[in-house]
């Protein structure tokens, strides 16, 4: 999966518009990222990318890159 199907997929995972996110999007300027976004995302990576995503990791994104590079 490229980083635009991977960013196409965090669109809908924080129910956002198509195209809204760039890997140098700050997620803490993104409104929809909020607490169930964050499950969602726990979620997601578990399901479709067969990987285990911690609270702790989570607090480390800053930005859409910071994820795309865990999805790594």
């Amino acid at each position: 999966m490229t980083n635009q199907e991977k960013m196409r997929t965090l669109e809908e995972t924080f129910e956002l518009d198509e195209n809204s996110l760039t890997e140098d999007t700050v997620l803490a300027d993104i409104v929809e990222y909020d607490s169930m976004a964050k499950l969602s995302l726990i979620v997601l990576c578990d399901d479709e990318f067969d990987k285990k995503l911690t609270g702790e990791q989570i607090r480390e994104f800053k930005t859409v890159k910071d994820i795309l590079n865990f999805l790594d």
